[in-house]
């Protein structure tokens, strides 16, 4: 058993919390206590009905989102909404949400996790949103043959290839979730080759136009690592049992 506060402490430490600025509405941290006590660390991409349930369900007392639950503006604790947190209070689930900053950092950031489970190393990076740069940069050593198989292996259910790039690309960006605004700073970097959660239907157009290779693996398949990887930084850190909610999300 830890405190909350603690724990609290040590993932707003771990993820640069407060030195990240993120978009509005995401409200980066404790986002709803418990009754101030850890038992079990939990990991899910989002702060959904379905993912309380299951963490509950598990025995979880603390979960780690990706997407929390403000991200619009407050409204009226009624019907859903309220059936959601009375969910959490219920179940007595703290809910802790870390966006930008599970992209961005450069150990546990899903970009970063990316790179190293297709067998690259981060170079660099650009992009920035308030000063902090979210998507990463590759010195690339695949031919872009490999480079598709690894990401079929990695996103089997999410992966799409939209090829128009060259067939040996030397630098290749990552950016999970939405990439589109990595596809504006790519061509003044020699970037042809953008791996990334989700794109709009007309980079189609954009990738044949510029020369792009667009490889689009599923905005909830490229954002589950930072979650876990800070679940089990904190789970050892606290020496706690934690778990993935994984929710078969297929966008």
């Amino acid at each position: 058993m830890a405190d909350l506060a603690k724990v609290v402490q040590f993932c707003d430490e771990r993820t640069h919390r407060k030195q990240i600025k993120d978009y509005p509405g995401a409200y980066n941290g404790l986002q709803l206590e418990n009754n101030g006590k850890v038992s079990k660390i939990g990991a899910a991409v989002d702060a959904g009905q379905l993912p309380f349930e299951q963490a509950i369900a598990a025995d979880i007392d603390f979960l780690i989102v990706h997407h929390g639950m403000y991200w619009n503006a407050m409204l009226p604790l009624t019907g859903r909404k309220l059936h959601k947190v009375r969910t959490c209070l219920d179940g007595n689930l703290a809910v802790y949400s870390s966006h930008l900053p599970l992209d961005a950092h450069a150990e546990i950031g899903n970009n970063a996790m990316i790179a190293r489970k297709l067998g690259l190393t981060v170079t660099g990076t650009f992009c920035a949103f308030e000063g902090t740069a979210i998507a990463a940069i590759v010195e690339n050593t695949l031919n872009r043959k490999t480079l598709k198989e690894r990401l079929h292996t990695l996103f089997p259910a999410s992966f799409t290839a939209i090829e128009y790039g060259s067939a040996q690309p030397h630098r290749v960006a990552i950016l999970s979730g939405s990439g589109r605004s990595a596809l504006a700073e790519m061509q003044d970097l020699g970037i042809d080759t953008l791996i990334t959660g989700e794109l709009r239907q007309e980079h189609f157009n954009l990738a044949q136009e510029q020369g792009f290779n667009l490889y689009p693996c599923g905005h909830y398949a490229t954002e589950v690592f930072g979650v876990q990887a800070l679940a089990a930084a904190a789970a050892a850190q606290f020496n706690l049992p934690w778990q993935f909610i994984a929710t078969g999300c297929p966008l």
